[in-house]
């Protein structure tokens, strides 16, 4: 029998018990619908994880510091042969010629006092000084951004945090948990205004002279003077968030060009360390390689470490939990297919009522010469269209299952949180093409049964059959 001869009779069988077929292939669709709707979610939770992460900016870098400033901090790491590098310049150099490395910059840090250029001396307020990228514009914390970004990477402007911005307006503080966002009409007051930086300048200088050495005749050119200096910058944003959070030294308040931060030459907190182990030129507590896309950061850091330094990422910390969505995605697959196999149910349960009714149209087919294989055919090709029909229709309740929560879900997030939408279900399109095809394998499998009994009919007894 050929197969456009099955799949057309397999269709006029379905047609003429349509009620029955149709409810067995609904039962299809929503063990389906169960499925996708709950690996989509696990899929969107995964997904929107992702995204938030990667646009901090945190999963695409790697931390790299000088090996000697890690090694006490690690009591049970082997100890490394070979003397460590400093991370200078030329460091910082070798570090950007790296293969996918997009950009390399310090984490500026230092304390600073400002006051508003108007206000008076008393009126000043100390607080934490953050470089910043040019590539932090893409961080979420720049989402309810309120002003502009940099001019340059060397232009003297700042961006304040919005807790630091209501003290320079005399505003009364917030709890950490409370909104820091200020209305518009406070940013306005601030935006184009000068902020008078007074800060402590590490200025090349004569080196003082070791005791009992006549003046000058010391040989130690790591020492340095200490100069007060003030710079003035001009406010251009305020943001609610610091980017980077939590990767810095202490909670900063003002953020700076990291190019332009740099060349005030502030002093830092590593700078006492310089003097305890001195080195000749400029040295950094510590630099990020910022990465072009995330998956290649391990290879990156693998670089950096046959380079002599210490390196850390994310990444790292981050294969756990790429391995509990895994498993949540294999779990709600699971639950999700259970309704699929007692849809399966039905189709045994249709096709067995199916041969009782057909005995005598399968006997004649036997008796014209149809084999058993081209009876087991027949059904196969039934519940096979079946399987499709309903692994079609069931990615499409599904789909439409995740958008209707999704959508309940952010009204509720926006109205009660205050929070902004969020696709919290994903339907990609490897999970369609697996859905169709379990379904169509599911239905195949439950056909089995019915098949097999439709061959091993006597074709005698069956047109004896009324």
């Amino acid at each position: 029998m050929k197969l456009y001869d099955m799949v057309e009779l397999a269709g006029r069988n379905l047609r003429e018990a349509g009620l029955r077929n149709s409810l067995t292939t609904l039962g299809i669709g929503v063990g389906v619908a169960s499925l996708v709707a709950m690996v989509s979610l696990g899929l969107g939770l995964e997904r929107l994880f992702s995204k938030q992460l990667g646009r901090s900016g945190l999963f695409d870098s790697v931390f790299v510091t000088a090996r000697q400033e890690t090694r006490a901090l690690r009591p049970g790491q082997p100890a490394e042969t070979g003397p460590p590098k400093p991370l200078d310049d030329s460091a910082r150099k070798a570090l950007g010629e790296i293969p996918d490395v997009v950009e390399v910059y310090s984490n500026f840090t230092a304390v600073g006092e400002f006051r508003l250029e108007a206000a008076k001396p008393e009126d000043s307020h100390f607080s934490i000084i953050g470089g910043l990228p040019p590539s932090a514009r893409g961080s979420e914390a720049f989402d309810e951004f309120q002003g502009q970004f940099y001019s340059s990477d060397n232009s003297a402007e700042v961006i304040l945090l919005a807790q630091f911005a209501r003290a320079l307006l005399g505003l009364p503080q917030q709890p950490q948990s409370a909104d820091q966002k200020l209305t518009q009409e406070q940013v306005n007051q601030l935006l184009g205004k000068n902020l008078i930086l007074r800060y402590a300048e590490r200025s090349a200088g004569p080196p003082p002279p070791a005791a009992g050495d006549p003046a000058g005749s010391s040989s130690d050119t790591s020492a340095f003077n200490v100069v007060r200096r003030e710079q003035a910058l001009k406010i251009v944003g305020v943001v609610t968030n610091e980017p980077y959070r939590g990767m810095r030294q202490g909670m900063t308040s003002v953020l700076l060009p990291v190019s332009f931060a740099e060349s005030l030459n502030m002093v830092q907190p590593g700078d006492v360390r310089s003097l305890i182990s001195p080195t000749q030129g400029k040295r950094y507590n510590s630099l990020t390689v910022r990465v072009a896309r995330s998956k290649q950061v391990p290879q990156v850091e693998e670089q950096i470490k046959k380079l002599g330094f210490t390196a850390f990422s994310l990444m790292d910390a981050s294969r756990g939990l790429a391995l509990a969505f895994k498993i949540l995605d294999t779990f709600l697959g699971i639950f999700g297919s259970l309704a699929l196999v007692v849809a399966s149910l039905g189709i045994v349960n249709t096709l067995v009522m199916a041969i009782l009714e057909r005995r005598r149209e399968i006997g004649i087919m036997k008796a014209l010469g149809a084999s058993d294989g081209d009876v087991k055919r027949i059904f196969f090709v039934e519940a096979g269209t079946m399987g499709v029909l309903g692994g079609s229709l069931g990615v499409g309740m599904g789909w439409l299952i995740g958008r209707i929560i999704n959508f309940g879900a952010n009204q509720y997030l926006q109205r009660n949180l205050d929070a902004k939408p969020q696709d919290f279900w994903y339907v990609s399109l490897w999970l369609v093409i697996f859905a169709v095809l379990f379904s169509v394998l599911v239905s195949l499998f439950a056909g089995l049964y019915p098949a097999s009994r439709a061959a091993r009919l006597d074709p005698v007894q069956a047109l004896r059959h009324d």
